[in-house]
Formats: C-alpha cells, structure tokens, sequence
C-alpha cells in the first residue's frame, strides 16, 4: 500500500496540548491548506461546497494501544470505540467549513489539527450522504463536553511516524 501526502495542512496549533479535540469543537480556530501544484486541477468545482472532509496523517502521534482512555472521559475505552489519534493507521478525519480557494491554498475554518500535518486527500462533504440521524452513540451519549482541548497524551515527538 503506497500512501503520499497531496498537500500540507497548516494551523495555529503547534502542539497537541490546547488544540480542540473535534471540529464541532474548533469555531473560529482557522487554517489553510495548501494542496500540492501537481493536483491543482482535482480542486475544480471543489469551492461549490461549504463544508469538505479533510484525510490525513496524524504524524505525531504515539504508538497506538488497543485500549485507551479518550479525551471526553475517564474509562478506559477500546480504541475503535474512540477518535483517539493514536491508532494502528495514523488515519485522522475532519469536516471542516471552506471558506475560500486561492490556486492551491484552502482557506479552512472548524480546524482542530496539528501544523503541519500532511494531507492525503480531500472530499466534499454532502449532507444526503454524510448526515444519518441516529439513536444512540454509546459512551459518548451521557459524556460532559466541558473537555474540548487535546492534551498530550496520544502524541510523542520522539516517536514520529513515516508515511
């Protein structure tokens, strides 16, 4: 499997510690991205759409544990039951608001990841396809969200990650 950054995505969080844990988290907390020249033309139509999916790799983070405790509580949790960062697939997902596109630069807002970060691919997010209503949401339905900032305990300096 063969995975190459498109782009950067740049932000005001340099570190983990402080920097909100979801998009849902992050009003006002803007960003750009900077899409590489070669894939200039797969941004066309993309400005149409006013929220996109960003996919990228969380290259900071720790060495992933299959049970852990989550940033909203204080269980220990299975990992695949959580958002955690630091996973067996350095895979990180958020859907943030587009603001504008000036040649390659996204302008982003609702941003919640790390500078840069390298972005792996870029979607259009569409309510009919990405909005269910559902339920039930399990451990995270009686959870207070008064804990919206990461700390570090999913990320390492010292134990980078290579794509």
């Amino acid at each position: 499997m063969n995975v190459k950054p498109i782009g950067i995505i740049n932000s005001a969080f340099k570190e983990a510690p402080g920097t909100p844990i979801q998009p849902a988290f992050a009003k006002g907390a803007k960003g750009t991205v900077e899409v590489f020249p070669e894939y200039k033309e797969a941004l066309k139509d993309l400005e149409g759409f006013e929220r996109i999916w960003l996919i990228y790799w969380f290259d900071r983070s720790s060495t992933p544990k299959l049970k852990v405790i989550p940033y909203m509580d204080k269980v220990e949790r299975g990992l695949f039951a959580t958002r955690a960062p630091a996973r067996p697939n350095l895979i990180g997902l958020s859907c943030v608001k587009l603001i504008n596109i000036e040649d390659c630069t996204l302008f982003i807002e609702g941003l919640d990841i790390l500078d840069g970060t390298p972005l792996l691919d870029i979607k259009p997010y569409v309510p009919k396809f990405d909005s269910f209503a559902v339920q039930r949401y399990g451990w995270l339905e009686h959870r207070d969200e008064k804990h919206r900032k990461a700390d570090d305990r999913f990320f390492n300096s010292k134990d980078k990650k290579e794509i």
